[in-house]
């Protein structure tokens, strides 16, 4: 189905500070609402679809779907695997305690197995300023830790009706070899904040459950390389300097 989706989101108390504390029936409301309608988003390599959910927390809940299949074939990221990674960043990012990835879920949908992530309505404020930067060294971290391939200034945003920074398109991944490219230079050569060095540590602590939790996602050389980076993160608590022949996103 492509036809156009009629009704528009509204400001729901689940997407205020407050209301994501109560992410169950959220995630919940994804995973178990009915496709009531969807259309492709017109930009991007793989096929993406924004869905109109039925449920009963909300009249209007408007999702992102990145099913399997529409993936493009990319010759260092193995196949079908984009939507896993995307799913294995939104949990990580919870485990954190950072959660600023949209809550995201895996479930059936059109076109076949894939992640469904919550739609936040984005603000048109650029993220300047003092105030954005505890934020983002959080996410510049979190894209060291998780070898993020792709992060572009447009997948980094100001909800428009909960005002707080969000991160999307957490698809390219969690790869064995270095592959981080971002547009988040600033950190550069500066000391990790000890706060986010602590988050890091109480991971390692519970290495066991993350690990369990995150296997079903990730290869086991995968995972291997991603405790070695936490490790090394630990050790060597500076943002490291960057490449600029290598650590740019492509269109960033």
């Amino acid at each position: 189905m492509t036809t156009e989706l009629t009704r528009q989101p509204r400001r729901h108390r689940l997407l205020t500070p407050r209301g994501l504390q109560h992410i169950r029936p959220l995630r919940r409301a994804l995973a178990c609402g009915t496709i009531a309608d969807w259309q492709p988003v017109p930009w991007g390599t793989n096929g993406t679809f924004v869905v109109l959910l039925e449920q009963d927390i909300a009249p209007d809940l408007l999702a992102i779907y990145k099913p399997a299949r529409g993936e493009a074939p990319l010759w260092d990221f193995p196949a079908g695997t984009l939507y896993r990674r995307e799913y294995a960043s939104y949990l990580l990012s919870r485990l954190l305690g950072w959660s600023f990835v949209p809550p995201t879920v895996i479930r059936d949908g059109p076109y076949g197995t894939g992640t469904v992530q919550l739609y936040i309505e984005p603000d048109d404020q650029p993220l300047r300023g003092q105030s954005v930067r505890p934020e983002l060294q959080r996410i510049a971290l979190f894209d060291l830790l998780t070898n993020n391939a792709d992060r572009k200034a447009s997948h980094l945003f100001r909800g428009k009706f909960d005002q707080r920074i969000w991160g999307i398109d957490h698809g390219l991944t969690f790869h064995v070899d270095p592959k981080l490219r971002t547009i988040l230079w600033e950190f550069c050569g500066e000391p990790i904040p000890s706060q986010l060095l602590s988050d890091l540590a109480r991971l390692l602590r519970h290495r066991r459950s993350v690990q369990r939790l995150l296997r079903p996602f990730l290869a086991e050389n995968e995972l291997a390389a991603f405790w070695r980076r936490c490790a090394t993160l630990l050790e060597h608590p500076i943002y490291p300097l960057l490449n600029p022949r290598r650590n740019i996103p492509f269109g960033w």
